[in-house]
């Protein structure tokens, strides 16, 4: 048994001060004042829950080997408990090397490291002109997907405004047809979660449907979809907004588009990279006001170059990438992702949004779980997970609990 003490950011307010009680992998008891180490100043908070993250120090989850279960150890030093393994769009072989190491991670998880969730995919089937950092050759068309699909046949192109058929691949080493994608996902259902897509290629809003009713989360981005398409999309199942605001284009009051849809709707849950650079903390907070925190998760949409120094170099998805400025570059200075850390974007969200630290909470922890159907996690409250971060008054990571186990500690290398 073991206590924290502090004050102590709950679903309904802050304790403070506050002891919370561990036993075994469990919270047992949440009482006003100190326990007999209280530790005057920190505050308590659910550990942060990252839907949205391709890598940290210098690792990258296309990385062959162990790079999943690598990432898992390194998360909690950032008040990580809970993380969704992200990828760029990839050939089929990395993809099936991926899921293979999330279901290891998964099913054997080791001591003191994050849990690994199913993958978020930010899929081969988006929007080129939208691709960002993700390789052109590997982008392929959701009609030729679909209709690989036993019954599949694919409705009328007069449903999309661009075409989008990407099935000749420019790298020889790439060539592989857009129904092997959807093969690796059939093979390995259940290590996949989160899967991003533009709904107006050709073929998209059936591909939606297929992947909805298998029960994959079905998120829209890389897209630029009109205001049309998005709410035929979120009709078909759309349920999740990749990155919210970057690559797609901007909210328009003639055109409200993407941004539009997603803003006005209730279904869909929207990430935001809360580093106050890729979207202005203004917008940021005009966003949650209009969403609600309960429909908008922070996200790091971090990088193998996460965690390291400005100037570092390190590869996404095989591409090289560069720290610039507090951001990740591809060699012609596209933007490829971020070097943003969960902890981060919670101080982000308080300090510069000017959030309540209840609703930054909720935006780091509470509102992910609850959506991904996390039972226990992302609360502090009696017979919940002990999945817990402790934060000093600077908003520093102290100690990290999983599962009632000291996972990392700021005074102690664990080896």
């Amino acid at each position: 048994m073991k206590q924290l003490s502090g004050s102590l950011v709950q679903p309904d307010g802050i304790l403070s001060p506050g002891t919370l009680t561990i036993e075994n992998d469990r919270i047992v008891d949440i009482r006003s004042g100190v326990g007999p180490s209280p530790s005057s100043g920190h505050l308590v908070v659910p550990g942060f829950i990252d839907l949205h993250v391709h890598g940290v120090l210098g690792i990258d989850t296309l990385d062959p080997g162990e790079a999943i279960a690598s990432m898992a150890a390194h998360l909690p030093r950032y008040g990580v408990t809970a993380f969704c393994p992200t990828t760029v769009a990839c050939a089929p072989g990395p993809l099936g090397a991926v899921l293979e190491q999330v279901r290891r991670a998964r099913e054997v998880p080791r001591a003191r490291s994050a849990r690994v969730l199913p993958a978020h995919l930010e899929s081969n089937f988006i929007n080129a002109e939208y691709r960002g950092a993700q390789p052109a050759s590997c982008l392929r068309s959701p009609r030729a997907a679909y209709e690989r699909r036993p019954g599949g046949r694919a409705r009328s192109a007069a449903r999309v405004d661009i075409d989008a058929d990407f099935s000749a691949c420019s790298n020889r080493s790439d060539d592989f047809g857009a129904g092997d994608i959807l093969g690796e996902l059939e093979r390995r259902p259940s290590e996949v979660g989160i899967f991003t897509l533009a709904p107006e290629l050709e073929g998209g809003l059936d591909l939606i449907e297929w992947l909805a009713g298998r029960g994959y989360r079905v998120s829209l981005g890389h897209s630029a979809a009109s205001y049309d398409i998005a709410r035929a999309a979120i009709s078909a199942g759309a349920r999740h907004a990749t990155h919210l605001f970057n690559r797609m284009p901007p909210l328009a009051h003639r055109a409200p588009g993407l941004v539009g849809a997603i803003l006005e709707s209730d279904e869909v849950l929207a990430e935001l990279i809360c580093d106050g650079f890729h979207v202005h903390p203004s917008l940021l907070r005009t966003a949650i006001r209009s969403k609600g925190p309960s429909r908008v998760v922070a996200i790091t949409d971090g990088t193998a170059l996460s965690g390291l120094g400005a100037g570092a170099r390190a590869r996404i998805g095989g591409q090289d990438i560069t720290s610039t400025d507090g951001t990740a570059r591809l060699s012609d200075g596209t933007l490829a992702g971020s070097v943003l850390t969960m902890d981060r974007a919670f101080k982000t969200l308080i300090e510069s949004v000017g959030l309540p630290i209840e609703d930054a909470v909720r935006l780091c922890a509470t509102t992910a779980a609850r959506e991904l159907g996390l039972t226990g996690q992302g609360v502090l409250a009696v017979d919940a997970l002990a999945d817990v971060a402790v934060l000093d008054k600077n908003l520093t990571v102290v100690e990290t609990y999983i599962g009632g186990e000291l996972a990392y500690s700021r005074e102690k290398a664990f080896t």
